[in-house]
């Protein structure tokens, strides 16, 4: 064991199964299943199926997800079909009218092949599953169902093909109008100066466009939508994979931690599928079939978002004397209109009116100014249900494979990496991507003129893919991922390199990876940033003696890594959240990136806006910590707080001390010093032997309250450990905690 895992987990995983309970065994009859189908819950809470059949695997994933999530995913259920105002009221009825209004209206018999073969029936068998496991409440509700008042919700199949989640990630639409807003408010020279774009090019005012039409308005509703659901009771991810010439074991070992809300329940759910052509385990969305990112018996796969703009806002002019129509290349056409009902707790049902044009859904409108604002996006497009191409992604055997299905990977656009049995690596931007011929889509653009209509879509082929380089390995961090020479534009805004440059900088700095180091590695906390920041410090010395120059002094004797024990981490952050409005003024300095900032203090480091900035940041931590600042420390501001969107505070969790900041590999990203955003879910796939890879899922496996695997993996989380990722039947039987048997109503002895 100890030559097999290295002594460090070898001690490990000896402890964990000497831990382990005595196995619970269930027999239960399902009503749907053609053969029984045997679930091993291991210690981590994840469910391990093997069925004889498609039909009854995905029957089952969908039994044991109900069990162990159906509060959560009947809540995305109402969130992505519009269905919120039947258990929130009123205050919901303008989201489900945007829900309502982006569901998929085309050819569904495109919609189901576009997914991979199939897929109807491994969708129809999930949500069977899943309306299985209602039934067998017989009416009686659930812990959180009962305290929110209502009851679950039976499922369709194509309550898994919605579209509202699609539209977090596919979000260009806002960044279009707060572009619009700079240009009004700044000017074009302060907009290419201070918010450039990403391959450098003018933001060109689309013709015919008015900047005074486009306000916030537009997409407030929008923003609304698409954001959080309470009660009244920054994106981003990293992967790298690097062949067998760079670990200690001579096959590749692959890392990926996409970064999203970090919430409870947790975001994901992990499960291992096996039947007839499947032995597939990962993570995915719960309230979805299959899994999104993981392993199967030959290839591993990880993600992180591309970015490519996915989304367009069209600004169309209604008919002063019929609001019904809207101008189109001359010719007034109908605006399609579609009434629907919205059941609304406490109050009348509520009659609500869909608006589209050629472009879209109609999101706003100005009567005033006889305005419409629709938006056109790929979600209209079969197949861009967010992450159901999993399904084909994970039965593919080779880089072959993995390419074909890459050309079903349409949302989110997603950088996937990929390693193989046999030793190889690779990665390909996947996701649709509009061609746009004379506009660039930074901008909204006039809907009525014609000009600005996309010209159809890319294919995977036509997009960045690497398949086993010469650097030996391969890393995305939401960067820019276009190659040198690469002409297609995807996208002109990605996340600031800072995350890539590191682990770029982590990879050249060793031979010969461990799983041990990929851990070490997605922990890392080392700010590039900051090392600039104390570049720029050594130039300017503030006035002996102060409390200035003693923060100064700790700043630069620190060693960069935004550790939660340290004072230099909190005294820098707190700094460099006073510096962009003292630098660049109170309008202009809120919406400047780091990197902006960064260069702006290399060139000119001024003396007054350094003491000043500094002094305001130290005035405000010694206000909340005391005059000590060696005594300081970042986790003590910097935490995160699980909070349940029931508003039930005994479901809540935390608070927990966190390291690091949105530009560390390890990111821990979100607003007031608080995070809300990163890896809830980590994996390390080891090629040589799948049962030495590794994840971590926060807060747990079970969204159920009272399940001992609702919170049981924050504390390893916090600190940076992992647990083993068992695949082998026998790994899997080591770990067993629980063992159920789901039966038809009348089967044969197993």
């Amino acid at each position: 064991m100890f030559n097999r895992f290295g002594s460090t987990r070898a001690i490990r995983v000896l402890l964990v199964l000497l831990a382990l309970p005595l196995c619970q065994a269930d027999d239960i009859r399902v009503a749907g299943l053609s053969q029984p189908v045997e679930i091993i819950r291991d210690r981590w809470g994840v469910p391990h199926i093997y069925a004889q059949s498609v039909h009854d695997l995905f029957f089952a994933q969908g039994y044991i997800t109900a069990k162990d999530r159906l509060w959560q995913i009947d809540l995305w259920r109402r969130i992505g079909t519009g269905k919120l105002a039947e258990v929130l009221g009123p205050s919901a009825i303008d989201r489900d009218r945007l829900a309502r209004s982006v569901l998929f209206r085309g050819d569904w018999n495109a919609e189901w092949r576009s997914y991979g073969p199939g897929t109807r029936e491994i969708v129809s068998a999930f949500t069977d599953g899943i309306n299985a496991y209602i039934k067998a409440l017989g009416g009686a509700r659930p812990l959180e169902f009962r305290m929110a008042g209502y009851s679950p919700g039976l499922w369709a199949p194509e309550d898994c093909l919605s579209r509202v989640a699609g539209l977090l990630m596919t979000r260009n639409l806002t960044r279009e109008v707060k572009r619009a807003e700079q240009v009004r408010r700044f000017g074009m020279a302060a907009v290419e100066k201070f918010f450039a774009l990403d391959p450098p090019a003018p933001a060109d005012v689309p013709r015919g466009l008015d900047l005074t039409e486009i306000t916030h308005d537009i997409v407030r509703v929008y923003e609304q939508a698409i954001g959080p659901v309470a009660f009244s009771t920054e994106q981003g991810s990293n992967n790298w994979v690097v062949d067998g010439s760079m670990t200690v074991t001579g096959k590749p070992l692959l890392a990926n931690d996409p970064h999203r809300p970090v919430q409870i329940p947790s975001l994901r759910k992990t499960v291992h599928l096996v039947a007839p052509g499947w032995n597939a385990i990962g993570a995915g969305e719960p309230a979805l079939p299959g899994i999104a990112l993981g392993h199967n018996e030959r290839i591993g796969f990880g993600f992180t978002i591309v970015g490519i703009d996915q989304q367009d806002l069209y600004v169309e002019k209604l008919n002063p004397a019929d609001a019904g129509e809207y101008l189109y290349r001359g010719a007034w056409k109908k605006v399609e209109t579609e009434r629907q009902t919205v059941q609304v707790k406490g109050a009348p049902a509520r009659q609500i009116e869909l608006r589209f044009t050629i472009h879209g859904p109609i999101l706003y409108e100005d009567r005033a100014r006889h305005r419409a604002y629709a938006l056109r996006w790929v979600g209209s497009e079969p197949g861009t249900a967010g992450y159901l191409a999993g399904l084909a992604v994970a039965r593919a055997r080779n880089w072959n494979e993995f390419v074909e299905a890459m050309e079903r990977y349409h949302v989110p656009s997603e950088n996937i990496v990929y390693a193989d049995t046999e030793g190889n690596i690779g990665w390909q931007a996947a996701g649709m991507a509009p061609i746009r011929k004379n506009w660039r889509g930074v901008l909204p653009v006039p809907g009525d003129s014609g000009e600005y209509e996309w010209s159809g879509f890319r294919h995977a082929a036509e997009l960045p893919r690497s398949y086993n380089p010469a650097t030996h390995f391969i890393a995305t961090a939401n960067h820019n991922i276009l190659p040198p020479g690469y002409k297609i534009p995807l996208g002109y805004e990605w996340a600031l390199p800072f995350r890539f440059h590191r682990i770029e900088e982590m990879l050249h700095a060793k031979k010969k990876f461990s799983v041990e180091d990929f851990e070490r590695m997605q922990q890392d906390v080392a700010s590039l940033p900051a090392r600039r920041f104390q570049a720029i410090l050594r130039r300017w010395a503030p006035e002996p003696g102060t409390r200035e120059a003693k923060a100064v002094e700790l700043l630069l004797a620190w060693d960069g890594n935004l550790a939660a024990a340290s004072a230099p981490a909190l005294i820098y952050e707190y700094w460099m959240a006073q510096l962009p409005r003292a630098v660049f003024g109170p309008e202009i300095g809120p919406d400047v990136d780091l990197e902006t900032l960064l260069r702006a203090l290399e060139e000119k480091p001024d003396p007054k806006v350094l003491a000043g900035s500094l002094s305001q940041a130290l005035d405000q931590a010694g206000h909340e910590f005391g005059p000590d600042m060696t005594s300081w420390q970042w986790g003590a501001r910097h935490q995160i707080r699980f909070h349940h969107p029931l508003g039930v505070r005994t479901f809540d969790r935390g608070p927990v001390a966190r390291p690091g900041d949105a530009q560390t590999v390890n990111a821990t990203s979100g607003a007031a010093f608080t995070q809300t955003n990163g890896a809830s879910y980590r994996e390390v796939l080891d090629l040589s032997d799948w049962d030495r890879s590794v994840i971590t899922n926060v807060p747990g496996e079970s969204g159920d309250p009272e399940s001992p695997h609702y919170d049981d993996l924050i504390e390893d989380w916090a600190a940076g450990r992992y647990h083993p990722l068992p695949f082998t039947r026998r790994a899997v039987e080591a770990a067993a905690v629980e063992h159920i048997w789901l039966l038809p109503p009348v089967a044969a002895a197993k």
